[in-house]
């Protein structure tokens, strides 16, 4: 029953839908590629997406690492946290589908300025080193702010973010009610809060643009789910399929 109706609303909203909403890749485009790994990453970009969302940690050695569990066993089959590696040992894991985990910079380095990255500080102690390897490549590789954004569910990670850069592009992660982001939103001059699809309704959306936040919500991989988000009017949408969002 439920179903039906959500196809019911669709038909009966089709007529109101939004501006077509940003196409953003989940760690890159997961449903066709390994997670986070540069062939993923690449897959996106051969779909044009507009934006790529990846995971980030800093590994015990200091470089910041591309990979979204605490735990590397789901993709490596080695029981350890990823905090914990060097560098020199991260990489003699093997990723499902035999790839390498990528450190930020080589994800940069691939996306070059073709679309907007959207950094998810996964791990503890991220903010300050990611946003000093960003003002790099803004300073010496062509980027510029605009086409980076920092999320994360660690709202404390953002503050830091924000204490370093109060222009620098933010937003809250919330797997709750998305409008109990809002007073931190406000704080941190976020440009969006991200909830989680499920979260969201006709009513909170309006009240989350009123207050003058864009939504990218996560993670929509059907097609009916993808044409009612459209409906609803988010303005991004966060993908493990890109191609079915365009």
């Amino acid at each position: 029953m439920k179903a039906l109706y959500l196809f019911f609303l669709m038909g009966l909203f089709m007529v109101s839908a939004q501006e077509k909403p940003l196409v953003i890749g989940h760690r890159g485009a997961m449903g066709y590629a390994t997670e986070n790994t540069l062939a993923s990453i690449q897959k996106a970009l051969d779909f044009s997406v507009d934006a790529i969302e990846i995971d980030v940690y800093k590994i015990k050695s200091g470089e910041l690492v591309v990979f979204h569990d605490n735990n590397v066993q789901r993709l490596t089959g080695t029981d350890s946290t990823i905090e914990d590696f060097t560098f020199e040992e991260l990489q003699k894991l093997t990723v499902k589908g035999g790839h390498k985990i990528p450190t930020l910079q080589q994800v940069m380095d691939l996306i070059g300025t073709k679309c907007r990255l959207n950094i998810e500080l996964k791990g503890a102690n991220t903010a300050k080193d990611s946003y000093q390897v960003v003002i790099d490549y803004i300073a010496n590789k062509g980027w510029t702010k605009e086409q980076v954004i920092f999320s994360s569910f660690r709202w404390d990670e953002l503050q830091k973010v924000y204490d370093l850069d109060s222009t620098m592009p933010l937003a809250v992660l919330t797997e709750k009610d998305p409008l109990l982001a809002l007073e931190v939103a406000g704080k941190l001059h976020a440009e969006a809060i991200n909830p989680h699809y499920k979260s969201l309704t006709k009513d909170t959306v309006a009240k989350i643009h009123e207050k003058g936040f864009k939504i990218y919500t996560w993670t929509v991989n059907s097609k009916q789910y993808i044409a009612y988000m459209k409906m609803l009017g988010v303005d991004g949408i966060i993908t493990n399929y890109p191609d079915r969002v365009q």
